[in-house]
Parts: C-alpha cells; sequence; structure tokens
C-alpha cells in the first residue's frame, strides 16, 4: 500500500522540534516527509504474506500458525526450539531473565541498545569486542562488524566463570550496519569452545549478513543465501530475532536454539511475560506472515534490491563528499556526526545535533546511533564518549524509491554545504536511567 506524505514548512518543523524536547523519537509521524528513524516494522509486506495473514490460526494454543513458523526457522537455521515474543527486546528479555545474572560478563560486538540495557539492568558488564578497524568509518574493510578474537579471549581468560554466553551481532548495527564474516563467525565458535561457552546471535538482520558474506568472501559466490544461513547458524547455540527487519513483518519476535536446557529455562519467563508457548507474544496470523517473510528475504535477489537502494544513496552522498561509515551497510547509512560538525563538542552531543538540523532542513528524520544512545557509564555515571557518533538513515523495506533518495541526500548536501556554521549542540535536561535516547529531552545551546 501507498500513502500521501506531508510537506511542512521550516517554521513548523522547528515548533514541532520544540514541543519533541528535540527527540525526533517525540515527534508525530505526521510530521515527517521521509522517515529514516529505523528499518524496525516499518517494511511493506509481500502480497504472500498478505495472504498468510489473512489465514492466520488464531487458537490460544498448538496454532497451526506457530507449527508453520517453527518449521520455517528450523529449516533456516537448524534449531529445533522456538519461543515466539513480541519484538527482539522480548526475546531478550525472556532470554536474559533466565541466562543472566549480576556481575556477569557478556562479551559481544557492539551490543545494541536493548541488548545492553538488558544486561546492565541486572548488573552485569557487557564487553565490547569490536575490531578496532570500524572506528575508521572511511576505512573500506569488508566486515568491519567482526569480533576481536584477541578482546574476546582476554574476556574470557579473565571472566570465564562469570560468563554466560557470547552474543554475536548480525549484522553489527550500533559499528554502521556492518557485517561479519564466516570465517569470524568460526574464529568465536573456536574460542567459545576452548572455554565451553555458547553462543547467541543477535539476528535481527542475519539475511543481510548472509548476503554480504556472499558477495564479498571468498568461497561463497555460488552458495545460496539459504546454504549460507544455515552454515552461519550451525555456529551458534541460540538466536534472538527481531522479526520486524528481515523478516519484513510490523510486529514480532522469536528465540530459537538447539539446547533445551535454556529452551526449559526461557519457558518460565515466557508465559508470566509474554504468553503461552505456541503464541508468545504474536498473534497467528502475524506469525502466518513471518513465516512467509522469512522464507521471502533469505532469497537473494529480495536482498539485493533492498542492499543496492542503500548503496545508491551511499553513492549520492560521496558525490557530495558526506562522509559515513564505508562501505555502506546493510539496512542504512551511518553518517559520521564527528566529521561534519567538527566545531560542536562531543560534550554537546554532534550526531544529534545533526539528527536535528536534518530534520529542520527537509523533515528527514533520523536516528542518533552516538554518545546519547550510549548511556552512562552504570559506575561512574559518566558519559560515554569512547564510541562512534552516529546519525543512522535507516531504509525501510520495499518502501521508497530511488527519488526519496535523492532528496534525502540533497538536504545531507544543503546541511553538509552549511556544517561550519554549525558551532552549538544540545544539552539533556532529562534522561532516563537506561535506554535514555528513546525519552531523552533535550534543548538547544546555539
Amino acid at each position: 500500500m501507498v500513502e500521501p506524505i506531508r510537506k511542512s514548512t521550516r517554521e513548523e518543523r522547528e515548533q514541532w522540534l520544540k514541543e519533541a524536547h528535540y527527540n525526533l523519537f517525540q515527534l508525530k509521524a505526521d510530521q515527517v516527509y521521509i522517515d529514516c528513524l529505523t528499518d524496525s516494522g516499518t517494511g511493506a509486506m509481500s502480497d504472500r504474506q498478505w495472504a498468510a495473514l489473512m489465514m492466520g490460526d488464531e487458537a490460544y494454543a498448538g496454532s497451526r500458525s506457530f507449527y508453520d513458523l517453527k518449521d520455517t526457522i528450523n529449516r533456516i537455521t537448524g534449531f529445533d526450539f522456538v519461543i515466539p515474543t513480541h519484538q527482539g527486546r522480548a526475546a531478550e528479555n525472556v532470554l536474559f531473565s533466565a541466562l543472566v545474572h549480576e556481575g556477569d560478563y557478556v562479551p559481544g560486538n557492539s551490543h545494541f541498545d536493548t541488548t545492553k540495557g538488558h544486561i546492565e539492568s541486572r548488573k552485569a558488564h557487557a564487553v565490547d569486542c569490536t575490531v578496532d578497524i570500524a572506528k575508521d568509518t572511511q576505512l573500506e574493510a569488508p566486515f568491519k562488524g567482526n569480533v576481536d578474537p584477541e578482546k574476546l579471549d582476554k574476556v574470557l581468560a579473565e571472566h570465564a566463570d562469570k560468563t554466560p554466553f557470547i552474543i554475536v551481532t548480525i549484522t553489527n548495527n550500533t559499528a554502521g550496519g556492518q557485517p561479519v564474516s564466516m570465517a569470524n563467525l568460526k574464529e568465536v565458535r573456536k574460542i567459545a569452545d576452548k572455554y565451553g561457552k555458547r553462543v547467541i546471535f543477535d539476528s535481527a538482520r542475519f539475511a543481510e549478513n548472509a548476503y554480504f558474506i556472499k558477495t564479498r568472501e571468498e568461497g561463497y559466490a555460488d552458495k545460496s543465501i539459504k546454504e549460507i544461513c544455515r552454515e552461519m547458524f550451525d555456529l551458534a547455540d541460540a538466536m534472538t530475532m527481531s522479526a520486524k527487519k528481515d523478516g519484513i513483518v510490523n510486529m514480532g519476535g522469536f528465540i530459537a536454539t538447539r539446547h533445551d536446557d535454556w529452551y526449559e529455562a526461557a519457558k518460565k519467563f515466557c508465559i508470566p511475560f509474554e504468553g503461552y508457548l505456541t503464541y508468545g507474544g504474536m498473534n497467528g496470523r502475524d506469525m502466518a506472515a513471518l513465516a512467509v517473510g522469512l522464507d521471502e528475504n533469505t532469497e537473494f535477489d529480495n536482498l539485493y534490491t533492498r542492499i543496492h537502494q542503500v548503496e545508491y544513496l551511499a553513492k549520492k552522498l560521496d558525490e557530495y563528499g558526506v562522509p559515513y561509515q564505508r562501505p555502506a551497510g546493510g539496512h542504512a547509512i551511518f553518517i559520521d556526526a564527528s566529521r561534519v560538525l567538527t566545531k560542536v563538542p562531543k560534550e554537546e552531543f554532534p550526531a544529534q545535533t545533526l539528527t536535528i538540523e536534518l530534520y529542520k532542513e527537509a523533515g528527514i528524520r533520523g536516528c542518533e546511533i552516538g554518545y546519547i544512545l550510549a548511556d552512562r557509564d552504570p559506575v561512574t555515571r559518566e558519559n560515554r564518549f569512547g564510541g562512534l557518533d552516529f546519525v543512522r538513515l535507516a531504509i525501510a523495506r520495499r518502501v521508497y524509491t530511488d527519488n526519496h533518495m535523492n532528496v534525502i541526500a540533497a538536504a545531507l548536501k544543503n546541511v553538509f554545504d552549511r556544517r561550519d556554521e554549525i558551532t552549538r549542540g544540545v544539552k539533556i535536561t532529562w534522561e532516563a536511567e537506561l535506554m535514555r535516547h528513546f525519552t531523552v529531552q533535550l534543548e538547544p545551546l546555539g
């Protein structure tokens, strides 16, 4: 389906920003011209998905739609045990409630916001073991989402007795939508086996990760996406999934594992948190649509079309000289705000400032993936400025045309051309203790 989008005036946008306390999450969708806040739940379903939706079985227990979904997940991943949840963070909440305890260490590659939040809310430590090359945004490297084996081995050597599992995010969202190579997944598996640990994949964009393995890693060009997916998941013990991304549904997620002890442990939290085991947090019709979405989106042509639209936007930004995390990620462009707003000090949150400027320029809503999202250190309560400071422009699947990409690029160019005039950023006037970026209130300093 399509819907009209309304142009607004700069004066209107400035007023709406003020009312939203300069937090773009707080804007009304009708106040946005092109929405790049997230690719989560914003994709357009296919004709087969809509048909499946009409055939959904809404039985409370033992729904046919659940078993269709379970069979699809098993075929793609090899995992026998499946628990549906209403979205990815719910999958984390259910599984981590069983596995993560105070004082634990959970190493991984740039844990995303909800993953880190669910770990730190349990007074455990999320330890980032991403390869250092991810911090060089202008370096062209095929797998900047990789786990650094030396960093991972060091964490386990020091804290193996307090490490419940290793988590690998495929693709690595916080590092700029960057993929993880099959070779690296095999290295992680080898280190995990050395210390007797299990591995979880945060799998929201696993199909896009498989696409990059096929197109960038030696030995995989002739393998299908489904074959690559199965090889990836053979290296893991479990997965959490926000199905709103690569499943291309509006709501849904799941836990899947090959281990009955983890399944039994998670079951105890699924029922009180989400619902009965054969629906969790999902309607039957949504499970039916998800089964089709997973099947369709693990085919090359679907992924090729989607990822090439992101690459199209990247090429336009190359023409204009706008710096972003290179190479372009699978689901989004990550603008390197520290290289754009060089006169805004990090204490005034350059990426959030750039996000605000882009919205004022053209009504385009992006998302800060940077110093505000990083939250405060749970011990010192100091802002964490050690990571990257991105504006993420996430592209909804099967929604926008290349002409929308042209508008986004032109608006970014306009802001980029006047970047030296932007010398002040924003300050926080109110924030939540965890995952503050969703509800933070800000005030401009300029």
